[in-house]
């Protein structure tokens, strides 16, 4: 079986990659969601949602994944018939699946995704794999005489839309009594977010499109909480937005023209529904200060250095004549909700203890060659300052005589589809896949007994 007759469908909670098998790219990375925005009738999907001259103020959603689990089988399939057709252009009969799946899925489910991939679509054949695995395999591959690929063993930390799971991986299996997981992901984090700016600036809870930008253009992981809780009330970063209702008219600005029946281009202001960071610069300005000599404390006369402009009582004041919001605190104190989830009331354990209690699980044997073989993958993973701050908090945990080293791939987004798209063109792979007949003569029974243990 050629690898260009292997679709790979990393199927996430919050975006579809897909893509053929053999290449190092997928052909598309959409949200895996619906979204209708507040004055249309019809619903939105995958490319369609990445448009910059899309409006999805006040967007309603409608996703098949629910705190990490398929829920919704129906919506799922219409995604990925319209990811077949339209932007892969494949025949799933003349195609094999290599599909990702959630750790510990719900049988009832693993069920329901066999009916899709068999019955509705009729594939040739399907390979399902968990993340982990896939990782661990794209990272030996990278590194033939690394660590990773001597040993075969490794331990990836996936922090994804739903859940983070830290799952030790050995000779490409991912050892499931050792894999734990906290309730937490990218989506808790933008919800989180969204509760902050609601309370202190501007309602934005239906705004989930928008708040997952401002979270990843301008979050970051506080290497020294308390010193930045102290720094950050001299700064403030300002997110500017552009929210426009049904007619195209900005509802929080001054810049009140209208866009029916005006084209854009000749309009002497750029048009977008997106919002953006309004000094760049200012906002890089903190990230820099973190790498340098100590910094004052803000009420120390050294401040001035700091090119300190605003006023303290002028902080907190919201002018909704401008199109924008400022972030402070909280720019660090959402990623913060990882490492101290208790901190809001959660009965979670944070990262580093959950890693910990993972390679604890393992035989003593692999425990020092999980701690030097650390994997970073999925979004959060991208938040400035991750790996330096977990590595800070799992050292104190750490018995002396072994080493840390925690690597982050080099595209946490794309990691796990590119070992699935490395798996997709093995040789082997045929004989790992189960196959339309033996769907058919066997059912779902067959899949679980070939992809679970």
């Amino acid at each position: 079986m050629s690898s260009s007759n292997v679709v790979v469908l990393d199927n996430g909670g919050g975006l579809i990659k897909a893509g053929i098998g053999g290449e190092r790219d997928p052909t598309a990375v959409v949200p895996n969601c619906l979204a209708r925005p507040a004055a249309s009738k019809k619903f939105l999907m995958a490319e369609q949602l990445l448009s910059a001259t899309t409006d999805l103020t006040s967007a309603t959603l409608r996703r098949p994944f629910d705190r990490g689990y398929l829920v919704n089988p129906d919506l799922q399939s219409s995604l990925w018939s319209h990811l077949f057709s339209s932007l892969l252009r494949v025949t799933p009969s003349t195609s094999s699946l290599l599909l990702t799946e959630p750790l510990f899925n719900l049988p009832s489910i693993q069920r329901s995704t066999d009916e899709i991939v068999f019955e509705e679509f009729g594939f040739r054949s399907l390979f399902v794999a968990d993340s982990p695995s896939l990782v661990h395999l794209y990272e030996a591959s990278r590194q033939p005489y690394g660590l990773v690929s001597k040993a075969q063993c490794s331990l990836v930390v996936d922090c994804g839309f739903s859940f983070t799971h830290c799952a030790p991986v050995f000779q490409n299996f991912t050892v499931n009594y050792g894999v734990k997981r906290m309730d937490l992901g990218g989506k808790a984090l933008t919800n989180y977010l969204k509760e902050i700016v609601s309370y202190r600036s501007v309602n934005v809870m239906d705004e989930s499109f928008l708040m997952d930008d401002v979270k990843e253009k301008l979050c970051f992981v506080s290497l020294d909480v308390a010193q930045d809780l102290k720094v950050s009330s001299a700064f403030l970063f300002d997110m500017k937005l552009v929210i426009c209702n049904s007619n195209g008219i900005e509802i929080l600005g001054l810049t009140n023209y209208q866009l029916v029946g005006i084209n854009p281009s000749k309009l002497m202001k750029p048009v977008t529904f997106q919002g953006f960071v309004k000094d760049p610069a200012k906002a890089q300005r903190y990230l820099a200060l973190r790498k340098g000599p100590p910094r004052p404390d803000p009420g120390s006369e050294e401040t001035d250095e700091l090119e300190v402009t605003e006023k303290p009582e002028d902080k907190n004041k919201i002018d909704l004549t401008k199109n924008e919001f400022s972030l402070s605190n909280e720019r660090f104190l959402v990623p913060e909700m990882i490492f101290r989830p208790a901190d809001l009331g959660m009965n979670q354990a944070g990262l580093s203890e959950c890693i910990v209690r993972a390679i604890s699980s393992c035989h003593p044997r692999l425990h020092p060659v999980l701690y030097e073989s650390i994997i970073l993958t999925g979004g959060s993973a991208l938040f400035p300052g991750f790996a330096e701050r977990l590595e800070m908090e799992l050292r104190p945990l750490v018995p002396d005589n072994y080493r840390v080293k925690i690597t982050t791939q080099e595209d946490p987004i794309l990691g796990v589809w590119r070992g699935g798209s490395l798996l997709a063109s093995s040789p082997d792979f045929e004989a790992m896949c189960v196959t339309k007949e033996e769907y058919e003569e066997l059912g779902s029974a067959r899949c679980h007994r070939r992809f679970f243990h």
